[in-house]
């Protein structure tokens, strides 16, 4: 069945899921209607609810501070027994009185309020959204749902900022509860053949620190196998201390979790340069997850098609391509959005080949963005995710060179390039796998991305449309190779001498795999 789990990490990486899993939700089909091309079963497992019914509830597990669940129950309305046993097993713990001691409840959102009526949910704004709760679509398993006590949303006294303080953490709960037993195994134990783990986290704060400690525990227990970490960054503007022990984090964490994850993902809430069909509001998780998610959902769409879709493709399909046997793990995300109606227009104006030539304006991205060795362009794309820190800390960039691309992975939603373009593109790279020069596979599907009505319309085409197409890109370049340096650079300034040697020796380490086998002076000499 090829089934994937989730892990999500704090307050951004659940913004984030909560888009992924309303989108989800949005590709079931029910009787009378066309099957989806995506399998249900990959990311959905089944179970029974609290009235016997057959229920249907995400492969994932949520991590949160206290507080920050907001009107999101552990037990909901599917499985309400439990919450009744819950209680009934705390009670017979202890003979004597009890106080029961409980905060006001917080007040549901108007939206979410709509839901539970069958009504049609009002449209949603930044003033209406106070936690990723208030848009959720979906139950969740009572498991799902793991509240970290220790520490409390937004708290002064107590907060939730040093990588050291998240790795502390885990080792303490660990130790107290061997999470992996408690929290994970009952999901894999629920897998029949599985295709991966993907973990959405945050990588410049506490949860850094433990996600790289839990991927390791993880990684100790499983052995091998396609892990991918979407290290997701906040690209908010904040006070200098605060930008500096983030930048210090945000360090500690690329080299703890390389050794773990099979692929990472380094991902920004906040684009250094948005094209004019983006708005979004940069202060709003609400908003800046959404585009996130956008980029993720739209990567990964093709690991969790059917067997008979042609752009289907597994973790380990897209890994082959990109990890030049599992050295370069770091890689950069992008996304272009399409609207839908243009696609008819640029269509005719494909070349000879019938690859169809895009028409909105690009950015410099990390994610393609020249000319192969193949001979076949890679279009820029509008977005890209990866951090730039020596950009957004006004330190100018390190090195200024052309990049070179190693390896990329395209997927594209919506009828942007012919099918058989995509063959014989994909034929090449088969036939050229152990050759030199850039590798890249497509993998396309009709299916395009539906802004839902919990999805803020942060893309602002003219047409208005409620789907979009997209294409999204993932690459390994010697332009990861310099922001790993950049980051370095900066991280050694910052950073206790009885660690900064590791640290920095490890993320020098990281960006010359992306040195091997290339020079400047070899892509002078091809010009």
């Amino acid at each position: 069945m090829h089934e994937i789990v989730t892990l999500q990490f704090g307050q951004q990486a659940n913004y984030v899921g909560t888009h992924y899993w309303n989108t989800q939700e949005s590709y079931f089909t029910y009787a009378g209607q066309e099957e989806s091309p995506v399998d249900h079963n990959i990311s959905f497992r089944a179970g029974i609810g609290a009235d016997g019914q057959d229920t249907y509830t995400p492969r994932t597990l949520i991590y949160d501070l206290k507080g920050a669940f907001g009107t999101l129950r552990r037990e909901n309305a599917l499985y309400e027994l439990q919450q009744q046993d819950h209680g009934s097993r705390q009670a017979g713990g202890w003979g004597g009185p009890t106080m029961p001691l409980q905060l006001p409840p917080i007040a549901p959102s108007v939206y979410q309020q709509a839901l539970d009526q069958g009504q049609q949910p009002p449209q949603l704004s930044t003033e209406i959204v106070r936690f990723w709760s208030d848009y959720n679509h979906l139950f969740y398993h009572p498991k799902s749902i793991v509240q970290l006590n220790k520490y409390e949303l937004n708290s002064s006294l107590m907060p939730f900022e040093r990588w050291d303080t998240g790795e502390e953490l885990f080792a303490n709960l660990d130790r107290e509860h061997d999470l992996l037993d408690r929290d994970l195994r009952p999901f894999l134990e629920e897998c029949d053949q599985l295709q991966g783990l993907q973990i959405m986290s945050g990588i410049d704060d506490a949860w850094g620190g433990f996600a790289a400690k839990y991927l390791e525990r993880i990684a100790d227990d499983l052995g091998k196998g396609c892990r991918w970490v979407y290290g997701l960054q906040d690209g908010r503007r904040v006070a200098r201390e605060r930008q500096m022990l983030q930048i210090a984090s945000m360090a500690q964490s690329l080299s703890a979790v390389n050794g773990s994850a099979s692929m990472h993902l380094p991902i920004t809430s906040v684009p250094a340069a948005l094209p004019a069909y983006v708005e979004m509001d940069a202060a709003s998780r609400w908003h800046t997850s959404a585009l996130q998610a956008a980029g993720i959902e739209s990567l990964t769409l093709p690991t969790r098609l059917r067997r008979a879709e042609s752009g289907r493709a597994t973790f380990g399909d897209l890994e082959t391509t990109l990890s030049n046997e599992g050295n370069r793990r770091v890689a950069a995300l992008g996304l272009t959005g399409i609207d839908p109606e243009t696609l008819e227009d640029q269509t005719q104006s494909v070349d000879g080949h019938g690859d169809t030539r895009m028409t909105n304006g690009h950015t410099n991205g990390l994610a393609n963005g020249h000319e192969d060795e193949g001979g076949r362009p890679a279009d820029k794309l509008d977005i890209d995710f990866f951090p730039d820190i020596a950009r957004s800390t006004g330190a100018g960039r390190i090195l200024g060179r052309r990049a070179h691309t190693f390896s990329a992975v395209e997927s594209l939603r919506g009828p942007l390039k012919s099918p058989d373009d995509i063959e014989d593109s994909n034929a090449e790279v088969r036939d050229r796998r152990y050759a030199d020069g850039p590798r890249a596979t497509i993998h396309q599907t009709q299916l395009l991305f539906s802004m839902l009505t919990s999805y803020p319309r942060i893309f602002r085409f003219q047409s208005q449309p409620e789907k979009i197409a997209v294409k999204a890109s993932v690459a390994t370049s010697t332009a990861v190779a310099d922001r790993i340096r950049s980051l370095e650079s900066m991280a050694r300034r910052m950073v206790g001498i009885d660690e900064r040697e590791a640290l920095c020796d490890g993320l020098m380490t990281m960006a010359e795999e992306y040195e091997e086998g290339w020079s400047d002076d070899e892509e002078d000499d091809d010009d």
